[in-house]
């Protein structure tokens, strides 16, 4: 086989969480000496970032995402386009009085987090790998077929793309996303529940000025959260809705027509923005809880929605997934570093040891939540309302449960502690 078809790491999904895994590779001090290619289905393309209107689709990025494209120099060019930071948090329950107020200046940040459409986030990866040119960006093309090489330690694998073209790798990443074709091929044992909940995304223009506080009400249908954007000339009237219902309420929200919706939605935020001016068009999709039962296996890794995905009430999913990214890398650095084999499955189950726990710890806090909140009882929903309420004037109590969301604590790797690999 002609050895440019032959490379050390191949990652199937360029999406944010596969080109993170590559940005991070490209800068290690012993991984920048990989070859490395990334096979998407989509083009490599950063011109519909600047198209009109928001995304739909926004991420909630922790301090430690951001201090994982800080130290990758991806920060700089998200910055260049659209991002929301939000320095207060504040979260009631629509069955009572419960609730509770998160403050930067309380935890001595400058914010809690940033709320950035996906696509701006996917051009800064895009544009730092771009200045980096040691990434062969293999697209539009698609993953047909997997074959596990019959070498020393069966480590390596024989992968076909729907050109037909047949690459060799010695280490195979799945970042191909929750329906991942890596997994499925490869034969993961999968754990899947249905949340029995859709969730609608849109972009709304609010009549109050949203003031960088990220607001979710607990409704009995399931969470509704009002994310704070701002345009480029730095408008505050903008929020991006997150609103989990059962699948018939779903789709009738759906169903309506664009001044019903904002009816609707104001009811529903018991219109703590004042009216619903204005709503984008709106998409729904399913929520199920997966998670794989392994997330390596000998040179081969799962990261970020092919491993796990988790109910979007606290916004914590990609967040997962970038520090699956910066952990990995950090174990591939390592074992360079050592020259042993990056698809040995020692290797890559200390990369599991550190995140599995991690992210089932996550799964269980938010499938905790839900069930919480979903409960009518009249006992639980007094106990609920005074939890919230206790919670929300004992500053250190609360401030240690925002600093786990935030990523300042826990199995941290070097990029999301402000570190180079």
């Amino acid at each position: 086989m002609d050895s440019s078809q032959q490379y050390d790491v191949l990652i199937i999904g360029g999406a944010m969480v596969g080109s993170t895994l590559a940005c991070a590779l490209s800068q290690g001090e012993f991984s920048k000496h990989l070859k490395i290619a990334v096979v998407e289905s989509k083009p490599f393309d950063k011109g519909w970032v600047r198209g009109e209107g928001f995304d739909p689709r926004v991420s909630a990025l922790t301090t430690a995402s951001r201090k994982i494209f800080a130290s990758l120099g991806v920060w700089q060019h998200i910055q260049k386009y659209r991002n929301s930071p939000f320095v207060g948090m504040s979260v009631w329950d629509a069955e009572g009085t419960g609730h509770i107020e998160f403050n930067a200046n309380s935890m001595a940040e400058k914010q809690l987090g940033h709320i950035i459409e996906n696509r701006v986030v996917l051009a800064g990866i895009l544009e730092r790998l771009e200045t980096l040119g040691t990434v062969d960006w293999l697209c539009p093309q698609k993953l047909t077929n997997i074959e596990r090489l019959q070498n020393s330690d069966g480590s390596q694998w024989a992968v076909y793309l729907s050109d037909g073209t047949c690459l060799e790798t010695k280490l195979l990443i799945g970042a191909d996303g929750a329906l991942s074709l890596v997994r499925d091929l490869a034969g993961f044992e999968v754990k899947e529940k249905p949340y029995q909940h859709h969730s609608i995304v849109t972009t709304v223009r609010t009549e109050k000025n949203h003031g960088a506080v990220a607001r979710q009400r607990f409704i009995a249908t399931g969470p509704l959260a009002l994310l704070p954007l701002q345009d480029e000339s730095g408008d505050e009237h903008y929020c991006s809705i997150v609103w989990s219902a059962e699948p018939d309420t779903a789709k009738a929200i759906i169903a309506m027509d664009d001044a019903a919706f904002c009816h609707a939605l104001g009811k529903a935020s018991e219109h703590c923005l004042g009216e619903i001016l204005s709503a984008e068009k709106r998409f729904a999709f399913p929520l199920l809880e997966r998670h794989a039962s392994q997330y390596v296996q000998p040179g081969l890794a799962l990261i970020g929605d092919a491993a796990h995905t988790i109910h979007p009430l606290a916004g914590q999913g990609v967040n997962l997934g970038f520090l699956d990214a910066a952990v990995l890398a950090e174990e591939i650095n390592r074992a360079m570093g050592k020259q042993v084999n990056i698809g040995n499955l020692l290797v890559l189950k200390r990369f599991q040891r550190r995140r599995k726990g991690e992210n089932t710890l996550m799964m269980t806090t938010m499938g905790g939540f839900k069930a919480l909140f979903e409960a009518n009882a009249l006992p639980v929903r007094w106990a609920r309302n005074m939890g919230m309420t206790w919670m929300n004037r004992l500053p250190p109590v609360k401030n240690k449960i925002m600093a786990r969301a935030m990523g300042l604590e826990g199995d941290l790797p070097r990029l999301a502690k402000g570190r180079p690999l």
